[in-house]
């Protein structure tokens, strides 16, 4: 079993390099723009940078949200195969978690509840992987709006868990760094959430106004 101690940090490692790596290929193509521009037209010309270079235009349907990052091919495809691998990993964590647990003899619903949610989590990542935000948006967000708050859960409950059982001071530290860490991703989404809205209501906003200067004036 020791060797499973190494999943989740796999997890970690193969998630952060693979939505780079989607990032820098979504922008070598011109599908997006780079993270370091913050300058956005309501329109543009057609780009006379050679293809391969980032582009030198850009509106707000190129900002680099890690969505809009996948979805286009060649990178949509390396999307969907993290959306995969990741949710096999995640489920492999849950059911491997949930097992330890009933070996230390901690049978409850708190510890079946998380192995619910994190199967939960695993199932929306591949809605969202598989689903691209620009073809399929509402399935995309159906599995966002699974995917994440059921992640938050798992672990939330398994804060709970780690206070529940802790017997040493070493377990007592780890449910604390447990809870931080929870209350970090919970920010986050939050602020993922909030910005994200702004961004979808300023891109609307910009498309309206061409529309309503073209009207004839009353």
């Amino acid at each position: 079993m020791t060797a499973w101690i190494l999943l989740p940090v796999s997890l970690s490692a193969f998630s952060i390099t693979g939505i780079w790596t989607v990032y820098a290929m979504a922008v070598m193509n011109r599908h997006v723009c780079p993270v370091e521009n913050w300058s956005y037209n309501e329109s543009c010309s057609p780009d006379p940078a050679e293809q391969g270079g980032p582009k030198t235009c850009c509106t707000l349907d190129d900002v680099p949200l890690i969505s809009k990052c996948g979805t286009y091919p060649p990178e949509s495809c390396l999307f969907s195969l993290i959306g995969n691998v990741g949710a096999l990993m995640v489920a492999l964590i849950c059911i491997l978690r949930y097992g330890q647990l009933l070996e230390q003899s901690r049978h409850s619903w708190v510890n079946t509840t998380a192995l619910i949610t994190g199967c939960t989590n695993a199932a929306g990542l591949v809605v969202v992987g598989n689903f691209q935000v620009d073809h399929a948006k509402s399935l995309h967000y159906i599995g966002a709006g699974v995917a994440f708050p059921a992640g938050l859960l798992f672990v939330c409950l398994h804060c709970a868990l780690s206070y529940h059982g802790a017997t040493a001071p070493l377990d007592l530290a780890m449910a604390y760094l447990r809870s931080v860490l929870a209350v970090i991703a919970f920010i986050t989404l939050v602020l993922s959430i909030l910005l994200g809205q702004g961004v979808r209501n300023s891109y609307s906003s910009s498309a309206l106004l061409p529309l309503q200067m073209q009207e004839p004036a009353a």
